[in-house]
């Protein structure tokens, strides 16, 4: 169908402003615009409960912050169940800041607590910094869920794009390390290591997420040509040290039309679901990439948000 007429007025106004692309600044600069843009098409933040900024160790002795989002009052006596998420950014740009106002969501629409991680970026932190922390946030949770009123056993990962590579990966690591898990909440997820599909020729200039500041934020984060194969980066095709991806968490997987990465979010549904595991895939009509984060302005953006936060509650036995 055609481009939602909200989102085509989204990518006219940024036409009009002539700002430069992510790909045409350095790291520092992309980081200051985004953080700046991120929150001017979000939903209105919802008040929580609970708001703490939390630091959580590494494995390489660094600490690293945390938001956990609690949108009621913990229940002591039955300990909620908690979202995981990853913010996007091309493993570059994004904090717990940009992704602020869609973590309350979260926590409020899901009826559950968020731990919203702050991983550390490329180019100072190149791959596989962004996955080691993602999973070490996980696993400091799983040990800790008692101090914060959450229930290990209702666990969930999530993220969008960048972050929604990392819980992929996450999702199969807690498997392996014995931690169970309910949902992975996968939005746009990018999850090949070359921009080889229809959908990457197709979308390539014109809807947001342009091939160029895609280019652009691989080379920030990966090392050598190498790491493209590994499959914590490609989880679709990486043949470096691929695992077996039988029997992990069920997924909820969230494509939009005119998205650069649909086609690869697509077909790692469909390489989940061959192996057997349980699917759920979206694809939302008319919508460019970043579309989740546009709730205030493209009205359509809100049966999404209640999506994502059904499946959640569905996976947390909540309804």
């Amino acid at each position: 169908m055609p481009l939602n007429p909200k989102i085509e007025q989204v990518l006219d106004m940024i036409e009009r402003a002539k700002r430069p692309q992510y790909h045409e600044m350095t790291a520092q600069q992309a980081r200051a615009s985004y953080e700046k843009s991120a929150p001017i098409l979000e939903i209105t933040s919802a008040p929580m409960f609970t708001l703490d900024d939390l630091h959580i160790p590494t494995r390489d002795g660094a600490a690293i912050r945390a938001r956990l989002y609690q949108a009621v009052e913990p229940g002591w006596a039955e300990p909620a169940p908690a979202l995981v998420y990853y913010h996007g950014g091309g493993f570059t740009v994004g904090s717990v800041d940009t992704h602020d106002a869609l973590c309350r969501m979260f926590a409020r629409d899901a009826q559950c607590t968020v731990l919203s991680v702050d991983y550390r970026l490329a180019p100072e932190h190149r791959f596989p910094t962004a996955v080691d922390d993602a999973f070490d946030a996980l696993t400091w949770l799983h040990a800790h869920a008692a101090e914060f009123a959450v229930d290990a056993n209702r666990l969930a990962v999530g993220g969008d794009s960048a972050g929604g590579t990392l819980a992929t990966v996450c999702a199969v690591l807690a498997r392996d390390a014995g931690i169970h898990l309910a949902l992975q909440l996968l939005i746009y997820p990018g999850t090949t290591g070359y921009q080889n599909t229809g959908s990457h020729s197709r979308l390539a200039n014109g809807y947001l997420l342009t091939g160029d500041t895609i280019q652009w934020f691989f080379d920030q984060y990966v090392r050598d040509k190498g790491d493209r194969d590994d499959w914590r980066f490609a989880p679709l095709d990486g043949q470096r040290g691929a695992p077996d991806f039988s029997g992990v968490a069920p997924a909820w997987i969230a494509t939009a039309e005119y998205d650069p990465l649909s086609d690869e979010g697509e077909a790692y549904a469909e390489k989940l679901r061959a192996l057997g595991n349980s699917v759920t895939l979206k694809r939302y009509p008319g919508m460019i990439h970043e579309f989740f984060k546009m709730g205030g302005y493209v009205p359509e953006v809100a049966h999404a948000h209640a999506d994502a936060a059904a499946a959640l509650r569905a996976a947390f036995g909540l309804e």
